[in-house]
């Protein structure tokens, strides 16, 4: 028996992650698609697939006949609106995956911390560049010490929509944080670069980390384990490169606190191409994280 989910965001990532449920879901089945705009091309589509549909918000969520049979909520909204529908949806029973980068709940990132917040009503799933570049950090810090990880994710312009472009300042702060949190760095740093170029290109990640402690085979063997996990939910995520190790032993890096650092500085280059599915190619940005929500959501519909 499939479990009954809803998406809360007519946009881009919800038009995107209804796709991918009603192609691929082994345990899901969308229920309603829920809007605020009646001329959301996003709603008509899935009126086509014949998808119930709400203009409505989450009141008409709420009050449709549908809504009995939901058990997960998908919000592909904001992180300003995430927090009102949250309260309500939480204080109706029903869990939330979290697409925006509100961080109201645990961080998830399916590679490193999947199976820790299964009873959680709210989870997170970071941002774009967290699921694409936390993998690595998270990968290096079960081999060694991660003294500071820093990020720097380059998104196609065009596969920036109005909620990404809005959201720019919740990106670094919540994807720093979850660098910190969910992938054992002391000090995490983010950077988002909206690419104009044309045509456009797909998303390129690049991880920097300063590692302690950890012999080179065993950081890029687990960094390398990582990334093949993530791709086999995320099939367009790879390495660009190889990666790079340089070491510091001899020369140290001094931190603002003034102390040093010996170890090892790790440098991958990653990028992300999309399926295709809704979204053109060069969106992986937008790609990895409906895969990464969808991966969270089999697991939550297989609880359930």
């Amino acid at each position: 028996m499939k479990i009954g989910v809803a998406i809360l965001g007519s946009g881009n990532i919800g038009s995107d992650l209804m796709i991918k449920i009603l192609e691929r879901s082994e345990n899901l089945e969308l229920k309603i698609l829920v809007g605020v705009d009646p001329d959301s091309e996003g709603l008509k589509r899935a009126a086509g697939l014949g998808v119930a549909t709400t203009h409505q918000g989450v009141e008409g969520l709420m009050a449709s006949p549908e809504w009995e049979d939901v058990r997960i909520v998908f919000d592909a909204t904001s992180a300003a609106a995430h927090e009102s529908h949250a309260q309500r949806i939480e204080a109706a029973g029903r869990k939330i995956v979290d697409m925006t980068p509100a961080a109201r709940g645990p961080f998830v990132v399916p590679v490193a911390n999947l199976k820790e917040h299964l009873e959680a009503a709210n989870v997170n799933m970071v941002t774009c560049g967290g699921q694409a570049t936390i993998p690595v950090v998270w990968a290096a810090s079960q081999v060694g010490r991660v003294r500071y990880a820093e990020i720097v994710a380059s998104i196609a312009s065009k596969s920036a929509g109005p909620g990404t472009r809005a959201n720019i300042d919740e990106f670094t702060q919540t994807t720093a944080r979850a660098i910190e949190e969910v992938g054992g760095a002391e000090k995490g740093k983010a950077i988002i670069v909206l690419n104009p170029a044309e045509p456009p290109l797909i998303m390129r990640d690049t991880v920097y980390v300063l590692v302690e402690g950890a012999e080179q085979a065993k950081l890029e063997a687990s960094i390398r384990g990582a990334i093949a996990e993530v791709a086999r939910y995320v099939p367009g995520y790879r390495l660009a490169r190889e990666i790079v190790f340089d070491d510091c032993s001899e020369a140290p890096l001094v931190f603002d606190d003034g102390t040093e650092f010996r170890g090892l500085k790790v440098t991958t280059f990653l990028e992300v191409e999309g399926a295709g599915d809704f979204l053109p190619k060069y969106a992986g940005n937008l790609d990895i994280m409906t895969c990464a929500a969808l991966n969270v959501g089999e697991l939550l519909g297989r609880a359930l």
